[in-house]
C-alpha cells in the first residue's frame, strides 16, 4: 500500500473529508484482523502484514472470550461464527482441596466462549478477508519512517510499505512499540509456564460439559473443564523462577515437561490423575504467562499501539483476547470520527487506557493468589466460601463484562466523558 495525502479525494475524485484514508496493520492474531476489518467498515483501507510465512492455526492453547468480547466481534459480524466453534462455560467451581465451591455470575449475560486460538486466528482471518481485507505475510517488522503525509514500513526481506498510519498489533514482543518509545517497558513475567494436555472424558465421568473448574494444588494451580466431544482439557500454571518463552520452553522435551507436571501435582486430586493420563502427542506447550506494566506512551506521531502490544493483562483475568477486540475497534471509531491522526489516537488511549489498566491490575491480584502456599491454602479452605457468599459480583466484574461499543455512536461524547 502507498499513499499520497496531498489529495482528500477517494478513488471517484469525491472529497472524502477524512485525513486518514489507509493504515498499515502490523500483526495477524487477533487485535489486527479485527482493527483491520473494521477499519474497512468505516471507510479506511487496511492492510496486515503478519510476520510468520503463513496463518498459524496451531499456535498455543485454548482462551476464553468474555461477554463483552464477543459482543464486540458482532460489531464486525464475526460473532456468530466464534459462537459456533466455541464451548460455552455455563458455570464456574472452584476447588481447594476437598473444598469446591461454585462460583457467582452475571444475570443476562451469555457465558464464556471456550476457543482454541488458532481456531480464532483463522475465523477473525477469514472473516477481514471476505471483508475485502489484505493479508500480507513473511513481513517481519524493522523499522518505521515518518514523513509529512505518512509512515513507511520496513521489513526483513527488504520491501516497504506506506500508509496515512502504522496500527502495532504485534504482541507483547512488539517492535512498533519500540518505535513509539524506545524505553518503553517491556512485558513483565507472572512467575508462571502455561501448558495444556487432553484426556479421555471417562477418567472424570461424572463431569459435565461447559463448567469450569480452578483448582488451588498444594503446589501449583490448575484448570480443567470437559469438552462436548467428551475430552477433558486441563490446563497447568507451574511456578517457574526462570523466565521461558515459548520457543525456549518447546525446546525442552515434551516428556520431561510432563514428569515434572506429573511431580508437582502428584498430590492433587484430580490434578495427579490428569497428569498421568495426558498424551505426549496432544500436549501443548505454550511458554510464560505474561502481563504488561503500564506503557507510558500508546502513541506518536502516526504509530498507535493495540492490544497484547500495549495491554496485556495476565490469563487469570479471562479479558485478554477480549480486550484486544474491544481495542481495535474502538480505535477504527476513533479514526473514522476525528480528522487526523493525532486527535484520533489521544482520543483512542483516552477511551481505553482506564479500562485496561483496571483489569490489568485485577489480574495481578489474582495472581499473587495461584501459588498460596499450605498455610495460605488452609485459610482459603476456611475463607472462600464466605468470601464468595459476600462477593457483590455484579459490582466486582459488572462493568467488565457488560461493556458494550456503539458503533454507529460518534466519539467524541466518548473520550471527553474517559478523559
Amino acid at each position: 500500500m502507498s499513499t499520497n495525502s496531498s489529495s482528500n479525494a477517494s478513488a471517484d475524485g469525491k472529497p472524502t473529508g477524512r485525513a486518514v484514508r489507509t493504515a498499515l496493520v502490523i500483526g495477524g492474531g487477533i487485535a489486527g484482523p479485527v482493527v483491520a476489518t473494521a477499519l474497512l467498515k468505516a471507510g479506511i483501507e487496511a492492510v496486515v502484514h503478519e510476520a510468520y510465512p503463513q496463518l498459524d492455526e496451531g499456535i498455543g492453547g485454548s482462551l476464553a472470550l468474555a461477554p463483552n468480547g464477543v459482543a464486540a466481534l458482532d460489531v464486525i459480524g464475526a460473532g456468530d461464527a466464534v459462537r459456533a466453534i466455541s464451548l460455552p462455560i455455563a458455570r464456574a467451581v472452584m476447588s481447594v482441596g476437598a473444598k469446591t465451591v461454585a462460583l457467582p455470575g452475571l444475570e443476562g449475560v451469555e457465558p464464556l466462549q471456550l476457543i482454541r486460538r488458532g481456531d480464532l486466528h483463522r475465523v477473525l482471518h477469514d472473516r477481514a478477508a471476505d471483508a475485502g481485507v489484505v493479508f500480507e505475510y513473511g513481513k517481519r517488522l524493522v523499522d518505521a519512517q515518518e514523513g509529512p503525509d505518512g509512515v513507511t514500513a520496513h521489513f526483513t526481506d527488504g520491501t516497504t510499505a506506506t500508509a496515512h498510519v502504522l496500527i502495532g498489533a504485534d504482541g507483547v514482543r512488539s517492535t512498533v512499540r519500540t518505535l513509539i518509545d524506545a524505553d518503553a517497558p517491556s512485558a513483565g513475567y507472572t512467575g508462571l509456564l502455561s501448558f495444556q494436555g487432553y484426556v479421555p472424558g471417562d477418567l472424570l465421568p461424572d463431569l459435565e460439559p461447559g463448567i469450569m473448574t480452578f483448582a488451588f494444588g498444594a503446589q501449583a494451580y490448575y484448570l480443567y473443564w470437559k469438552q462436548a466431544d467428551g475430552r477433558i482439557t486441563w490446563g497447568a500454571n507451574l511456578p517457574s523462577k526462570q523466565y521461558l518463552s515459548l520457543t525456549e520452553a518447546r525446546q525442552t522435551p515434551t516428556e520431561e515437561w510432563l514428569r515434572q507436571l506429573r511431580e508437582t501435582y502428584a498430590d492433587d486430586t484430580p490434578g495427579e490423575l490428569l497428569a498421568r493420563n495426558t498424551d505426549p502427542e496432544t500436549f501443548a506447550v505454550n511458554g510464560a504467562i505474561h502481563i504488561m506494566p503500564p506503557i507510558p506512551h500508546w502513541h506518536r506521531g502516526r504509530m498507535v499501539l493495540i492490544g497484547d502490544a500495549v495491554h496485556a493483562p495476565s490469563n487469570s483475568t479471562g479479558q485478554g483476547a477480549s480486550l484486544a477486540i474491544e481495542s481495535g475497534i474502538q480505535l477504527a471509531r476513533c479514526l473514522r470520527d476525528l480528522p487526523d491522526a493525532t486527535s484520533a489516537f489521544a482520543a483512542y488511549e483516552q477511551v481505553r487506557r482506564e479500562r485496561v489498566e483496571k483489569i490489568t491490575k485485577r489480574g495481578a491480584r489474582t495472581n499473587r493468589t495461584k501459588t498460596p502456599g499450605p498455610i495460605g491454602r488452609k485459610v482459603m479452605q476456611v475463607t472462600m466460601p464466605v468470601f464468595f457468599r459476600l462477593l457483590n459480583f455484579e459490582k466486582s466484574l459488572g462493568w467488565e463484562q457488560r461493556y458494550r461499543i456503539d458503533w454507529d455512536a460518534r466519539v467524541e461524547a466518548e473520550a471527553k466523558a474517559a478523559g
